[in-house]
């Protein structure tokens, strides 16, 4: 498959080089999209060194710290447009780590839809505390049951979408922008009816830099839930 990487970016200029170099070095991406949110630290300048140098690179730079959602939604209409069969979505902290790569792009043979999980057998997370862990698995299991979402890990955002799925989903029409466009993406994937698979990952906290994760971001995940459950009767009577 011809696949493209996309990787947002706000102040990931202690990652991003590395990232990157690995993800070619896997040989199978036709190209690495960094969508960088005029990022203060210097990745938008590191972006374009990387594009300089390799002709896989591409660079959007955007005008403002505009959230994750748009920044995803930039990044697949650009590799759409660049005649991709299929669309990665991953972290650039290493987080989730270049090394699954290639055990997602199998199970995408398959599937519309790959998730890198933590929570099926054989996934993990890695130096986390209990209290981030319960966290993490209430917030999946408070989304999967109010929506009816069709995978274990429901805010991974280490994903491969089928060219297929994407062009049956109005990516515009998805109103989350942070973190809980990744639950809406996936309730919009279920709504499709796509075929959906997950491979596992070891998740491991980022080598350097700052989380994005804010309490902030917490609250708009619940209100995205809360929103889709009340749309779900209606969608389901379809």
């Amino acid at each position: 498959m011809n696949v493209a990487a996309i990787v947002p970016t706000y102040n990931e200029g202690d990652n991003i080089v590395a990232l990157v170099e690995a993800l070619l070095a896997l040989e199978v991406l036709a190209q690495v999209v960094i969508v960088d949110d005029n990022s203060p630290d210097g990745t938008g300048r590191l972006a374009d060194e990387l594009a300089a140098r390799h002709a896989r690179v591409r660079v959007i730079h955007r005008p403002a710290k505009l959230g994750l959602g748009t920044a995803y939604r930039a990044g697949i209409k650009l590799a759409l447009e660049s005649a991709a069969d299929a669309v990665l979505t991953m972290d650039a902290d290493f987080s989730h780590h270049p090394r699954f790569v290639p055990a997602l792009l199998q199970r995408a043979l398959d599937c519309d839809l790959t998730i890198g999980s933590r929570y099926v057998p054989g996934g993990g997370t890695r130096d986390w505390g209990l209290g981030r862990r319960c966290l993490s698995r209430g917030a999946n299991l408070v989304a999967r049951l109010a929506l009816g979402l069709p995978a274990r890990d429901c805010t991974a955002g280490f994903r491969c979408y089928r060219r297929s799925l994407l062009e049956r989903i109005d990516l515009d029409s998805i109103r989350s922008n942070g973190y809980s466009f990744l639950v809406e993406m996936l309730w919009y994937c279920g709504r499709a009816g796509c075929r959906v698979g997950e491979v596992p990952i070891i998740f491991e906290n980022r080598r350097l830099g700052a989380s994005k994760i804010s309490r902030q971001e917490i609250a708009r995940a619940m209100m995205t839930v809360a929103r889709l459950a009340l749309r779900r009767p209606s969608a389901e009577s379809q």
